[in-house]
């Protein structure tokens, strides 16, 4: 006599009941059901290897979430002179170091070359896109006074939502496209009710076009906005007082007006919020650094 027992479910399907004795009959009773016959058994289903972790170009990041993960989205929030920036370009300074390609999508053109420059990015394996840039929507001329006899046009600024859609399209050339070792979305300047209008749907894609690659996808804004799709989320924020306030000399090594001082460093505060490699500890995970200045000839 067999030890299974069937029971009509109310919604039409079928409850199994049965010993511990015959596992592989009751696998086979069960994929023969309609409904569950094309469910994968967990012992069939693909391990998932742990993504390699590579340097961020920041020591004490690296100590505390173990490096950006490839093949995973990662995110760094925080509000202005929160030290995001410095972050972004030490990310970009340590993976062409690497000798890797990077693409940086800079949503509101806010880069500064020459700083990326001195911070360490080598500017001949960087792609930048420059999203806000010659971005002509139409002459505007209803309302305008003539000038030399015809209308004078107005060019039309890109909005943010324009800004934001041309930096999701590109993103998801430079996915579907591959090759990069870091490729990095810049939206810390855009508002933050911008940034959270972005649908669910394009993180999902990101995520998955960038999980079979060894591509960091990095995104940096002032709240979280990839949402469960980030699979490592850092929080920045300044903390206590500059590393260095100094006067400025002049030409001559004269000293400068007193009202006028120079920041040599920004002392950085990181609270770890999400790493699903690895668990993350009862109490808050935290660390500090200080940024440094650099110098423009």
């Amino acid at each position: 006599m067999s030890s299974l027992a069937f029971v009509a479910a109310p919604s039409g399907g079928a409850v199994v009941f049965a010993s511990k004795k015959e596992p592989a009959l009751v696998l086979q009773r069960l994929a023969a059901l309609p409904k569950l016959a094309s469910v994968t058994a967990a012992s069939r289903l693909e391990v998932r290897l742990t993504p390699e972790m590579v340097s961020s170009g920041i020591r004490e990041i690296d100590e505390l979430a173990g490096g950006l993960p490839r093949g995973c989205l990662s995110e760094i929030c925080g509000p202005a002179s929160s030290g995001r920036t410095s972050v972004l370009l030490s990310a970009l300074a340590a993976a062409t170091r690497r000798q890797e390609v990077c693409a940086l999508v800079d949503t509101t053109d806010a880069l500064n070359a020459a700083s990326a420059a001195a911070s360490g990015v080598e500017l001949e394996r960087l792609l930048w896109i420059r999203c806000s840039r010659g971005a002509d929507f139409g002459p505007r001329t209803s309302g305008l006074r003539p000038k030399f006899g015809g209308l004078r046009s107005e060019v039309r600024r890109p909005t943010s939502a324009v800004r934001i859609e041309q930096a999701l399209r590109v993103t998801d050339l430079l996915l579907q496209s591959g090759g990069f070792g870091l490729v990095a979305i810049d939206l810390g300047d855009v508002p933050d009710s911008a940034a959270r209008r972005i649908p669910l749907a394009s993180w999902f894609r990101f995520q998955r076009a960038v999980e079979p690659t060894a591509t960091v996808l990095l995104v940096v804004a002032q709240e979280p906005c990839a949402q469960t799709c980030a699979s490592l989320l850092l929080r920045l924020q300044a903390g206590g007082k500059p590393s260095a306030l100094r006067y400025p000399l002049s030409a001559e090594g004269k000293l400068g007006p007193t009202h006028a001082q120079l920041l040599d460093g920004l002392q950085v505060e990181g609270e770890l919020l999400r790493s699903r490699m690895q668990r993350k500890p009862a109490q808050s995970a935290t660390t500090a650094f200080a940024t440094k200045a650099v110098r423009i000839a």
